[in-house]
């Protein structure tokens, strides 16, 4: 007998439903939406929410509760990384959240993120016949996670401080790009990619996950509006891959938001996004990336079983 479960996953840049029906430790979608609500604004330089950030995050989740009575499930969980963890501001997050779910937020450690990550990106790559061990990378907001697995598990993880907002909350103000900004950016990319506890080169796939690798697949598979079908283990080659981000980071921001598939929330952030995947692309032995629309949310509803 199937059970109907809701999970929602609060990140820096976007918040995000998924209501399912779990049975057997099979998911079957019945709901699923994302609300852009750059909760991390501002974060990275006050060590605070912003108060129209929280705002933001509660109207969401308004819509979010609402849908979760209307489908009739009988267990949530809510999730919150990075820019949660350490925020001087939380018990507002917190209570608010409270309020609107009735359950507690779980600031979920990074050894959990990891895990449930991998568990929701590798779900269905056994049917695909795709060898491991697989490299699962999770580009946020605030962070960008690293998890090395096969089918047995979680082999190494890591959560490195570079995410699409902070790097271009901290390094971008001119429209398009400039050059130093650029250089600037894969400073701080490569730094902590080069000194990453992952041992990268054992990884015979990298799949890519979450908002900022799906958008960058949107545009590099050309589509006239984001469809999910078609990005949903897409492969994407290593020179389209190269072609996207030069694009993503050389545009304007005008031009990027004529872009359907862009969601308008991340037309300012995208290029950092795309860049910090290429610059991991660039140091494995891979000739693509495999995209999968299945993430850490899928984890959490998974591991309400």
């Amino acid at each position: 007998m199937s059970e109907r479960v809701a999970a929602v996953d609060c990140g820096t840049n976007s918040i995000r439903l998924l209501i399912a029906d779990l049975a057997h430790g099979e998911l079957v979608e019945v709901d699923r939406r994302m609300t852009i609500v750059r909760l991390g604004q501002g974060v990275d330089a006050t060590g605070a929410f912003a108060p129209e950030a929280l705002e933001r995050v509660f109207a969401a989740s308004d819509e979010f509760a609402a849908a979760i009575r209307a489908a009739g499930a009988t267990r949530t969980r809510f999730v919150a990384t990075s820019a949660a963890r350490d925020v001087s501001n939380r018990d507002e997050f917190f209570a608010g959240i409270a309020e609107r779910f009735g359950v507690e937020p779980d600031i979920i450690s990074g050894s959990e993120e990891a895990e449930l990550t991998f568990r929701g990106a590798t779900s269905g790559l056994a049917a695909l016949h795709v060898p491991g061990p697989y490299l699962v990378a999770d580009i946020g907001g605030g962070s960008s996670e690293l998890v090395l697995g096969d089918l047995g598990g979680v082999i190494a993880a890591e959560s490195l401080d570079i995410g699409s907002v902070r790097l271009t909350e901290r390094h971008v103000s001119s429209d398009p790009t400039t050059p130093d900004e650029l250089a600037a950016m894969r400073k701080d990319i490569d730094a902590l990619l080069d000194a990453t506890t992952v041992p990268l080169a054992r990884s015979r796939a990298l799949v890519g996950v979450a908002g900022t690798v799906t958008t960058v697949a949107a545009v590099a598979l050309k589509l006239p509006e984001y469809d999910r079908s078609q990005i949903h283990h897409a492969h994407i080659p290593g020179p389209v891959l190269r072609d996207t981000t030069t694009w993503l980071t050389d545009s304007s921001r005008a031009e990027r938001s004529a872009v359907r598939s862009i969601h308008p929330g991340r037309v300012d952030v995208i290029g950092a996004g795309a860049l910090i995947l290429q610059r991991l692309y660039d140091r494995m032995a891979v000739d693509e990336v495999l995209v999968s629309e299945h993430d850490i949310l899928d984890g959490v509803a998974l591991s309400l079983g």
